[in-house]
């Protein structure tokens, strides 16, 4: 092979590369410019690790990739949740919260499920609808804890990650149906 054959494909590969980034980082900002509550940081570097992100060449192939971040981090929650409710000292109101939120885990993985099937479909009005129900699972669970005066919630963070996930999955959403 000749330099100069050697020398285009390393540039081309550079080049598709910065492109299939641009395309991540475009699409976060779009994303922020349109939701205030959107963190443009916090999108890049969950979905920056996804080598699907990094293969994405247009913003549907990030809402997918969003939505099954965001299951995997729904059933990791819902793993944490087995693991803190086998605590035999738990106060009972903790445990209570515990297991709603377990629910509340277990059915948001399945209608983000029912969303995935409804964006590929493009079905963009079902799928705005049941990943905004899988959000809501987030904010109930961590609204709960806090109707008992002096407890703190163990998934505070848990619960804020997966909210944000589902968040940029419907700004996504929002992006493609244009």
């Amino acid at each position: 092979m000749n330099s100069s054959l050697v020398s285009s494909i390393v540039f081309f590969c550079i080049l598709v590369v910065s492109v299939r980034s641009d395309v991540l980082s475009d699409s976060c900002g779009e994303a922020a410019k349109h939701d205030p509550n959107i963190k443009f940081d916090f999108y890049v570097s969950t979905l920056e690790g996804n080598p699907k992100a990094k293969s994405a060449t247009g913003v549907a192939d990030l809402v997918k990739v969003a939505i099954e971040t965001a299951i995997s981090n729904s059933n990791n929650i819902g793993s944490l949740i087995t693991k803190l409710l086998s605590d035999k000292g738990l106060e009972p109101y903790v445990r209570s919260c515990l297991q709603d939120c377990s629910e509340l885990y277990s059915d948001a993985g399945s209608n983000l499920g029912k969303g995935e099937q409804a964006f590929e479909g493009k079905d963009y009005r079902t799928a705005n609808s049941v990943i905004s129900a899988a959000m809501d699972s987030a904010k109930t669970c961590e609204d709960q804890f806090k109707e008992k005066e002096g407890v703190v919630s163990p998934l505070t963070n848990e619960n804020n990650s997966f909210y944000q996930l589902n968040a940029i999955s419907l700004a996504f959403i929002n992006i493609v149906q244009k």
